[in-house]
């Protein structure tokens, strides 16, 4: 749910949390308003969400360098200072879309891999069952069984 700093949705927003294994809080970096809210959403997130949630700060809009308002070293400060994962975007150039995503599925099987470890229950308990999606050219052809009847 994106909740984009909005009043209204904020008595709502803390079911949600509940469960989350993962969290990304993107702040415009065009926008200095938006990096400022997210103190606010971490001190959320902390509040409501397991204690072992894995939190990713993701500044986006880096294709407008000509209106940057929010310098990658003060979110990379404010990450490291509040334990986050840290990755600057571009969604509409897709640059560095996916490996944000990659980097907080990382950090969230290795968390999880750590806590069924030292509870002695094996990982999948963690995780609540989904969908497999396949992502990739997929073969259309049709095959035939071996023994058709046609």
């Amino acid at each position: 749910m994106d909740t984009a700093g909005q009043e209204r949705y904020r008595a709502i927003t803390s079911a949600y949390y509940r469960g989350a294994l993962g969290a990304v809080l993107v702040y415009d970096v065009t926008k200095p308003i938006t990096f400022e809210n997210v103190s606010r959403w971490l001190k959320e997130l902390r509040d409501h969400a397991d204690s072992n949630i894995v939190i990713m700060l993701i500044g986006n809009k880096t294709d407008l360098k000509h209106l940057r308002a929010v310098a990658t070293e003060d979110a990379q400060g404010f990450a490291e200072r509040e334990g986050l994962s840290f990755i600057e975007t571009s969604a509409l150039e897709a640059t560095n879309v996916e490996k944000a995503f990659q980097t907080i599925l990382s950090e969230i099987y290795r968390v999880i891999s750590k806590k069924s470890l030292s509870s002695n229950e094996p990982a999948t308990t963690s995780i609540k069952e989904g969908k497999t999606l396949v992502v990739g050219p997929q073969d259309t052809t049709t095959k035939r069984a071996c023994c058709s009847t046609s």
